[in-house]
């Protein structure tokens, strides 16, 4: 199914480091004639890093979108009970969003957004970006991979001999990724080669 004309929602959370990135898909997005509504965790609206400023990024995505942030749990709430997305990808998803996920908490703007989202049946997209993947977070990977309704940007070790528990998700497939999972169908292979 192609994305024009769809309501994508895009949810930030810290990994900062993907940005820059995540932004170019953003537009790209957009180009292809989706509606994209950002929103943002609390850490991703208030931190400051090396690759930038939250405001900026904030900036940056109403401006690319059109659309204002979604900044609150209250604000992310309504998503679910009025039915207003048609696929939601969490980009980037640290391993502290995942793991929460995978355990129902629902504390930050992003979690509220998955869980409402989730309630409608409709396909949620995690693009994964956490150091932790194949340590102590790789159980939840693997619970989520097998939950309804939850797909997967395919996912590789970002840098295997320094960081060997480390992995994120190929940009390059974030599109092929959503337009799969609106099909019902996780893009395969999960698993990448090492960037």
């Amino acid at each position: 199914m192609k994305l024009s004309g769809c309501n994508v929602g895009i949810a930030f959370t810290g990994s900062f480091c993907t940005y820059d990135k995540i932004m170019q898909q953003l537009e790209h997005l957009v180009s292809l004639g989706a509606n994209v509504t950002p929103i943002f965790s609390d850490k991703s609206q208030t931190l400051d890093s090396r690759f930038g400023r939250a405001e900026d990024f904030m900036e940056k995505a109403q401006k690319i979108t059109s659309n204002t942030p979604i900044l609150t749990i209250p604000a992310a709430e309504p998503l679910g009970p009025k039915n207003m997305l048609d696929i939601l990808l969490v980009a980037p998803c640290t391993g502290n969003t995942l793991a929460k996920l995978c355990h129902g908490i629902t504390d930050t703007p992003v979690l509220m957004a998955c869980k409402g989202h989730l309630r409608n049946d409709k396909p949620l997209v995690l693009f994964l970006s956490t150091n932790d993947a194949l340590g102590i977070n790789f159980k939840n990977i693997g619970t989520l991979l097998n939950t309804k309704h939850i797909y997967f940007v395919p996912f590789g070790q970002d840098n295997c001999t320094q960081k060997p528990n480390s992995m994120v998700s190929r940009f390059d497939l974030i599109v092929p990724s959503l337009e799969s999972a609106l099909e019902n169908i996780q893009l395969q292979p999960v698993i990448q080669a090492p960037l």
